[in-house]
């Protein structure tokens, strides 16, 4: 924790920072100390934000991405290509492939991945609400935009098994993402080859 001769408020302020991933004590100092030096309003910005974040944004009703109404910008928007879902585990995979801005079609994000080892298996997951918008929206190919873990693997090979039987066209992304990498901290062009070269997804 920050050294004691820190007030206590600015002490509260470094702890809660600290909580952050990927900022240490170190950089939460020098976060709390910039905003005790900031003008008023610039922090009470920051704060206002904050509040609203958690208080406007849930999720969509029909792909489970981050929304402020009903439905996320993208199932809203009627321009996007209709007949491919483009599944992810959390959002913030959506938003590192629409970044990239080749996929044109819907997502799906399942909220995780399966993990027996955590007792995360596929009812604990958005994988009913997803089978369930096959028909309806006249989906023709799924691609399995997972991350290459084993839980990713484990996800990817029930997905395959449950949507082939449906007689959806499945496919994964395929190169440029390393085994055991994270698809939201991948660079555009790993990206955009991964979605442009997929494979079929087969299980083992």
């Amino acid at each position: 924790m920050a050294r004691s001769f820190y007030p206590a408020p600015l002490q509260n302020v470094i702890k809660a920072l600290s909580k952050w991933p990927g900022i240490g004590e170190k950089t939460a100092s020098r976060l709390a100390l910039y905003l005790l030096r900031a003008p008023a309003q610039e922090v009470n910005d920051l704060a206002r934000a904050l509040t609203e974040l958690k208080e406007k944004i849930g999720l969509c009703r029909r792909c489970y991405a981050f929304a402020d109404q009903e439905l996320c910008p993208i199932c809203a928007d009627a321009s996007r290509s209709t007949g491919q879902i483009c599944v992810v585990a959390d959002p913030g995979d959506l938003l590192a492939l629409e970044r990239v801005g080749f996929f044109q079609g819907t997502y799906h994000v399942l909220g995780g991945l399966i993990s027996p080892l955590d007792n995360i298996g596929p009812g604990d997951l958005h994988i009913a609400p997803l089978l369930a918008r096959l028909e309806p929206e006249g989906i023709r190919e799924v691609i399995l935009a997972l991350n290459p873990s084993l839980e990713g693997e484990a996800t990817i090979a029930y997905l395959s098994q449950e949507l082939q039987s449906r007689g959806v066209q499945v496919t994964r992304i395929a190169y440029g993402l390393p085994m055991g990498g994270d698809l939201k901290y991948a660079d555009q062009q790993t990206i955009k080859e991964a979605l442009r070269h997929r494979v079929a997804a087969v299980n083992p």
